[in-house]
């Protein structure tokens, strides 16, 4: 990824403190989109000052087409869309409420809609690009009081494909990763942390996305790579 310009989206967040340090390590230019300044915080303290320095940082509001737009505009150019934004809420199907049905598809679908649209815009124009959504084994594997992010995370897993078979014949691929429980701070404080030595790593996850954006994955399209750990 030497040279190539990255748009990292949730670098910020529990899962992007493991990829953010891989992708600048292969000598990218990163830009990460930010909803608040305290994020960036979490991220400087663990990323050496030298590296630091190839991450470009933009207010954004993932949710919005025109937020999007205005980031994709700023880079230029996009080589590889990394995007992490995600989230999931539980409840049973006849006592979830509708908003919170909106939301998980708004969040983790709708975001992941909009970068890859964009992104895809300027990849097409450069005649080259990588992409690597993040789904979930809830995805493919739906689960009893997930149906929301169940659903959510299945239509990443569809968009993705989708996208690969749109841009055979170029230099585009478009690939998706399902973890399953990923050991966050996040989910060690709802979940507890007996399990968690059970859970996949982000810097595992992070791997598998460095490979499936490098030239080494070439040939590799629409693929859902499960990252499972030992749940």
């Amino acid at each position: 990824m030497k040279g190539k310009k990255v748009l990292l989206t949730g670098g910020t967040g529990g899962l992007g403190l493991g990829v953010t340090p891989a992708v600048l390590a292969q000598g990218a230019e990163v830009t990460i989109p930010y909803r608040h300044s305290k994020e960036i915080e979490h991220l400087k303290e663990i990323i050496p000052p030298e590296d630091f320095t190839r991450i470009h940082f933009i207010p954004a509001n993932l949710e919005d087409e025109a937020s999007v737009e205005y980031v994709i505009s700023r880079i230029g150019r996009v080589d590889v869309l990394i995007h992490l934004v995600g989230g999931f809420s539980m409840g049973k199907t006849h006592e979830y409420s509708y908003y919170s049905w909106k939301k998980e598809l708004e969040l983790n679908l709708n975001t992941t809609f909009l970068t890859c649209k964009y992104s895809l815009k300027s990849m097409l124009e450069h005649g080259y690009g990588r992409i690597v959504t993040v789904s979930s084994r809830a995805g493919a594997e739906p689960a009893g009081k997930l149906a929301a992010y169940s659903a959510a995370k299945a239509g990443v897993i569809a968009l993705t494909k989708a996208i690969a078979d749109e841009t055979k014949g170029t230099n585009i691929t478009a690939n998706t990763v399902l973890p399953s429980v990923i050991d966050t701070p996040t989910n060690r404080e709802a979940m507890g942390a007996e399990n968690a030595e059970k859970w996949v790593k982000p810097e595992s996850i992070a791997q598998v996305i460095c490979f499936l954006v490098s030239e080494a994955a070439k040939d590799i399209r629409g693929a859902a790579i499960p990252v499972y750990g030992n749940v």
